[in-house]
């Protein structure tokens, strides 16, 4: 058995493609295709269906990715043993994180880490409804939640706040709000109720029980920009909010408190340029960590 095989097979398994596993491999489809075909010759099951749209796991494809995942660690570990865990710091990395976090503060934040190391290259992508580590998505996640399961390393980033909050022409042309009550008779704005993926973004129910969102946006980024048109009032980060001056905050009893946690699955634990990512991302939110956490309000 052949671990380029077995390195092609994960790559497709995670993927769900071949055509892209083969893209992220750095090889052309008809090599791709050639290795899944012979590590299947050489255990004599089929792993892959090959559909239109994509591949999928067999049955034994599914059993066998739970050891070809212990065999990356394994090479992984003898790597890291020998000194030879790509200390160049090359290759690609792979971040998850909500379009808050990932857009508004992270984006403009990673410039500095390419041009520290030029052969890395980074792709930044939104936290889907369904999104696995497991899986490779992601080589690193931001999540709002720690994971309960799996074979992953969590720690937590930084703890955040939300608050109400309105633009100017908004309350000049409706009023502003004195008690949470009041919010009945305002336009409210919030997460497309069927597509909230995680508990801890029910925060409207933190502060009025029956809140009906009259607009409904599935992305933080969304909601704050129909805050700032005029559009109603909603619950926004007040690392993102807090610092447009045309947005007022409102009822400030009313601060919610979340946190971000940051994931990488542990086979990529001895991998320098995911632990490089990792630390230049703990780094950058514990420098701005009162930005997430006002204490003045």
């Amino acid at each position: 058995m052949n671990w380029d095989d077995i390195r092609v097979f994960l790559a497709v398994a995670r993927a769900g493609q071949i055509l892209a596993a083969a893209k992220r491999l750095g090889i052309n489809h008809a090599t791709a295709a050639r290795r899944i075909t012979a590590l299947e010759t050489a255990l004599d099951a089929q792993l892959i269906v090959r559909r239109t749209n994509g591949c999928g796991l067999t049955g034994e494809g599914e059993a066998f990715l739970a050891h070809a995942e212990r065999v990356e660690a394994e090479m992984m570990a003898a790597q890291a043993s020998l000194g030879r865990t790509d200390s160049a710091i090359s290759g690609t990395v792979r971040i998850g994180a909500p379009d808050g976090f990932g857009v508004s503060f992270l984006a403009p934040r990673l410039g500095a880490l390419i041009a520290a190391h030029p052969d890395l290259r980074l792709q930044l992508v939104p936290v889907p409804h369904s999104f696995s580590l497991s899986q490779r998505e992601a080589d690193i996640a931001i999540t709002i939640e720690r994971p309960a399961e799996g074979r992953l390393v969590a720690r937590k980033l930084v703890d955040y706040s939300l608050s109400l909050y309105a633009s100017r022409a908004y309350l000049e042309a409706h009023g502003t709000p004195a008690h949470a009550d009041d919010l009945k008779s305002h336009r409210l704005i919030s997460y497309v109720e069927d597509l909230i993926f995680s508990p801890s973004l029910h925060f409207t129910r933190d502060i009025l029980r029956n809140w009906t969102a009259q607009f409904e946006i599935s992305s933080a980024t969304g909601q704050t920009e129909a805050v700032r048109s005029g559009a109603g009032i909603a619950v926004l980060h007040d690392y993102i909010a807090g610092l447009d001056p045309d947005l007022v905050r409102l009822l400030p009893e009313h601060r919610i408190e979340r946190s971000y946690y940051m994931v990488y699955h542990e086979s990529a634990r001895d991998l320098a340029r995911v632990r490089t990512v990792a630390d230049h991302i703990s780094t950058v939110a514990h420098e701005h960590k009162a930005r997430f956490f006002p204490t003045d309000r």
